[in-house]
């Protein structure tokens, strides 16, 4: 479903279940930069109607998801804690192509954020399948259902406002970069990615 092509390493679920403070701490931050995508894209691309119209609910989805693992952290009396940089969303971006048109821009924009998305699907699903907390468990596999969804939006719109580019095969060139990328970070069970 996802197309990823490299799965995570199976001691990263048994690494952050260990270090779950610190991944409710990275995911927090996670959901906050996801929706501040959302609302760069708007922004910047206010004159795409559909990316408006479904890019908009997102936003509030994603905050949402951002208070739920702010409760969760609460709840275990942990902090939020300073922000970090994701290493992962860092050499992704790299991968992006420059130059093209705004369209072209958008449409590497909206598949990067794709794989992000499936990433964290893939990583969530882990946790729900991996870890001894139930209540975790239930909170993962809930948001393992969303993340999905969001993947799917991505890629529908990359489609949409895709004139020059291949989707797929532009999407299948990201995933071999993304293996490249998995394969030179270090495993850590202290960040969602």
């Amino acid at each position: 479903m996802l197309g990823l092509k490299m799965a995570t390493d199976p001691r990263w679920v048994n690494l952050a279940e260990k270090e779950i403070k610190e991944v409710l701490i990275d995911h927090a931050y996670c959901e906050q930069k996801a929706a501040s995508t959302c609302i760069s894209l708007i922004v910047q691309f206010s004159d795409k109607q559909k990316l408006v119209d479904e890019l908009t609910p997102i936003v509030s989805e994603e905050w949402s998801h951002f208070r739920m693992v702010l409760a969760e952290l609460k709840k275990r009396g942990y902090d939020l804690g300073p922000s970090r940089n994701d290493e992962y969303v860092i050499a992704l971006s790299k991968l992006a192509n420059k130059g093209g048109s705004r369209e072209d821009q958008l449409v590497e924009r909206l598949l990067i954020a794709g794989l992000i998305e499936a990433r964290s699907c893939e990583r969530f699903r882990l946790l729900s399948e991996g870890i001894a907390d139930d209540e975790l468990k239930t909170f993962y596999r809930d948001l393992m259902i969303s993340e999905a969804g969001h993947y799917r939006l991505f890629l529908d719109l990359a489609r949409v406002y895709a004139d020059n580019v291949d989707v797929k095969t532009r999407f299948n060139e990201l995933l071999a970069g993304e293996v490249e990328i998995l394969k030179n970070l270090e495993v850590r069970g202290d960040r969602v990615h």
